[in-house]
């Protein structure tokens, strides 16, 4: 699939600088690819009603991006054919006071979904390495001195590795986590922010902080390219796509989720011999009516 152009899997180094953020690279085609991405949502649908009765697989799709990179409107386009009784979207926001007072990852284990449905999050725990890094977050913990008496880069080295220990440990309780970060260009970015500004309908959506951010635009880049090579693995890859295209990278995430419930289990449950026996017991009485 095209995706597998942008997928990071732990065997070699990210660098966004060096990636596409729209589609020209790949020269397609955009009619061709709306209609793929329609057949894409239908595949996906019924994938889903299988891998829900299955019941034996959880599946984590993790949205990252910098702001206006268009993670809501792939949300709202990619999984709404997705039937809702299975799907559950968490916003991981700035944490509050109690979850400050937790560990890290005690909110995302709150939001992980029962076996058998999808969790989407949009942005997630990898918000505690990306804004709290680039922000020297870590240094306002209240943590135990052994905790953050180390270096910066020590601090995060440890808390890659927890990352890639917990989705290891996911993926061994029968659960998939996929990682998508949404690549736009800084370009892409300045245009968004101003159709936010400009269009009344769409100015709750902008901030002043958004410029704050925006202002440490390749700080975040390497900062993304460091933690996308740290956690990426064999089991929990990451995708770095092409965002600047919405059309395209709509078409792209459906692959990735496509592909990724065609390796989940889905097999409707097939019923015990005595229970069949019951069925076709029911069938004769609905016939004979």
């Amino acid at each position: 699939m095209k995706a597998d152009k942008y997928c990071f899997d732990g065997s070699r180094p990210c660098e966004l600088r060096r990636l596409p953020c729209d589609s020209r690279e790949d020269g397609v085609d955009k009619a061709k690819i709306v209609e793929k991405t329609e057949s894409n949502l239908q595949k996906m649908a019924a994938l889903q009603d299988a891998f829900y009765a299955d019941g034996r697989e959880g599946l984590i799709l993790i949205l990252q991006a910098l702001d206006a990179a268009g993670k809501d409107s792939t949300v709202k386009h990619v999984m709404g054919g997705l039937n809702p009784q299975g799907v559950q979207v968490t916003s991981f926001k700035q944490p509050n006071g109690e979850e400050l007072s937790h560990d890290f990852l005690w909110r995302v284990n709150r939001a992980l979904p029962p076996r058998g449905s999808i969790a989407i999050f949009n942005r997630s725990y990898y918000e505690d390495v990306l804004v709290v890094q680039v922000h020297d977050l870590q240094k306002t913990y209240r943590m135990a001195p052994r905790t953050v008496a180390g270096s910066k880069e020590e601090f995060f080295r440890k808390r890659y590795r927890q990352i890639r220990h917990y989705e290891e440990y996911l993926y061994e309780n029968s659960y998939r986590v996929v990682k998508i970060f949404l690549h736009v260009s800084k370009e892409e970015q300045k245009k968004r922010f101003l159709e936010r500004i400009n269009d009344p309908e769409k100015n709750w959506k902008f901030s002043e902080a958004d410029l704050k951010e925006r202002a440490r635009f390749e700080e975040y880049l390497d900062t993304y390219d460091e933690v996308i090579t740290a956690t990426a693995s064999k089991h929990s890859p990451w995708y770095a796509l092409p965002a600047d295209q919405k059309w395209y990278t709509r078409y792209l995430v459906s692959e990735i989720v496509v592909d990724a419930l065609e390796h989940c289990t889905h097999d409707y449950p097939a019923p015990d011999p005595a229970a069949l026996d019951r069925l076709l017991d029911c069938k004769k009485a609905l016939e004979s009516e």
